[in-house]
C-alpha cells in the first residue's frame, strides 16, 4: 500500500497553471487517509469555495494517486481555504517567482503526453507523430519533442530537414512542419545518418536544453516521443515535467506486452500516470479482405487491464503508414480515410478526453489579484 509520503510526492504533479506550484508546495493538500481496502481519500482546500479549476484539480489528483501501486480508488474531498491559508498561499507563490527561476520553458497550462515503449520496434515514433498531427487538427497547438536523442527519427516523418536556430538570446527556436512546433536533435546534426555518440548525461543534458532553452510558446499539448526501455532520458523527463502522463505503446504479441510493463512500473515509481495503452501493427487486412494477426493477438488489451488504464486504440498494420513516414506526409493527413488514419484519429480524441486541455485562467489568479489589490490599499497613506 502506498503511504502518506507516496501521495504526496505524487501530488506534486497536480500544477496550479496560473501560479506555476504544484499543490503540495502551495498548501494545498489537506488529510490523506489510506484505507486498508485500497482507497485513499485526499483533501485538497481550494483558495474560494466556488473554483472554476475544481473539476480540473480534482481529475489531475485523482489520475496522479490513482497510478500508485494499490491504489483502487481515490475520493478527493475539498474546501475552501481560510484567509490564513490563502495569505500563506500567495506568500509561497511569490517566494517562488523571486527566488526560483522558470524550471522550463513548457507552460505549466500546457498538457504532456510522453509516448513511450519497453523496446524498439513497434512504432512508437510514428505514433507519436500522428498523433500530435491529429490532435493539432483537433484546433489545438501542439509541439512534438523528439526525445529518442539516439534514434530520431521525427523529423523525416514530418518531411523537414530544416535546422534548429537560436535568437539573440540564445533561446532555440522550434521548426514548425505540419502544423506543430518540432525540436529533434536530428536537427541539429549534419545529417541522418549521423550517428550521436553521446554516454548517459549527455543524453539528459540534452533533454534539459530543449525544455530549458526552447520556446515552446502557449502551447495545448506538448507530444514527447521517448526512447524505448527506462534509462536516463525517462527519469530526467519525470523530474523536470512533473505534470508529464505516459501512454505505452505496445504492439499485440506477448513478448512486447510483458517488456511494455516495465516502462509503466518505471513510469509509476516516478509518478507518473499511465494514461492508456495504445496498441499497433494490431492487424493486417490484405486487398483481398482477409484479415491476418501477423504479431499475435490481445496483448494490447491484457497490458491495459493489467495496469488498470484504458486501450486507448488498436492501430491496423498498415503500409500507407509506413509509406507516409517515408515521405514526409504522416498518415492521418496523406490518407484521411485510411482504417490506420481513422484509428489515430480516434486515438487522439480519446486522449484529449482522458487528459483534458487546462483552463485558461485558475481561481487562484483571481484571489492572486484582490490579495494583490488589498495589500496596494495596506500600503497607501492613511
Amino acid at each position: 500500500m502506498p503511504t502518506e509520503h507516496d501521495i504526496r510526492e505524487a501530488l506534486r504533479g497536480v500544477v496550479d497553471p496560473e501560479l506555476g506550484g504544484d499543490i503540495v508546495e502551495l498548501g494545498m493538500v489537506g488529510d490523506i487517509q489510506v484505507d486498508p481496502d485500497g482507497v485513499v481519500t485526499v483533501g485538497i482546500a481550494l483558495t474560494i469555495a466556488e473554483c472554476p479549476l475544481r473539476s480540473q484539480i480534482e481529475q489531475d489528483t485523482m489520475r496522479k494517486v490513482g497510478a500508485l501501486r494499490g491504489v483502487t480508488e481515490v475520493r478527493v474531498r475539498t474546501t475552501a481555504m481560510t484567509q490564513r491559508q490563502r495569505s500563506e498561499l500567495m506568500s509561497t507563490a511569490r517566494r517562488n517567482a523571486r527566488e526560483n527561476a522558470e524550471p522550463t520553458r513548457v507552460a505549466p497550462t500546457t498538457r504532456v503526453i510522453a509516448v513511450g515503449s519497453g523496446k524498439g520496434g513497434v512504432g512508437k515514433s510514428s505514433v507519436a507523430t500522428n498523433l500530435a498531427v491529429a490532435i493539432a487538427d483537433l484546433g489545438f497547438e501542439v509541439g512534438l519533442l523528439d526525445a529518442d536523442i539516439w534514434g530520431f527519427s521525427i523529423p523525416r516523418m514530418v518531411g523537414t530537414d530544416a535546422r534548429l536556430t537560436a535568437n539573440d538570446d540564445r533561446i532555440i527556436q522550434p521548426i514548425e512542419a505540419q502544423g506543430i512546433k518540432l525540436v529533434s536533435t536530428g536537427l541539429i546534426v549534419d545529417s541522418e545518418e549521423t550517428a550521436l555518440m553521446w554516454r548517459g548525461l549527455m543524453l539528459s543534458k540534452a533533454l534539459e536544453q530543449f525544455l530549458k532553452q526552447v520556446e515552446w510558446g502557449e502551447l495545448g499539448y506538448l507530444v514527447i516521443d521517448m526512447p524505448p526501455g527506462t534509462g536516463d532520458i525517462q527519469m530526467a523527463l519525470a523530474r523536470m515535467l512533473p505534470q508529464a502522463e505516459m501512454v505505452v505503446v505496445t504492439t499485440p504479441q506477448q513478448t512486447a506486452q510483458k517488456v511494455a510493463v516495465r516502462v509503466a512500473d518505471m513510469a509509476r515509481r516516478s509518478y507518473m500516470p499511465v494514461v492508456g495503452v495504445i496498441e499497433n501493427m494490431s492487424g493486417f487486412t490484405c486487398g483481398h479482405g482477409e484479415h491476418y494477426e501477423l504479431f499475435g493477438s490481445g496483448g494490447g488489451r491484457e497490458l491495459a487491464d493489467s495496469l488498470g488504464v484504458p486501450l486507448i486504440a488498436s492501430i491496423p498494420l498498415d503500409p500507407a503508414v509506413v509509406d507516409g513516414g517515408d515521405r514526409g506526409s504522416p498518415v492521418v493527413r496523406s490518407d484521411p480515410a485510411n482504417p490506420a488514419s481513422i484509428a489515430f484519429r480516434a486515438a487522439a480524441t480519446r486522449l484529449v478526453e482522458l487528459v483534458p486541455p487546462a483552463e485558461d485562467e485558475t481561481c487562484t489568479a483571481r484571489i492572486a489579484r484582490l490579495v494583490e489589490a488589498l495589500d496596494a490599499q495596506q500600503r497607501q497613506p492613511a
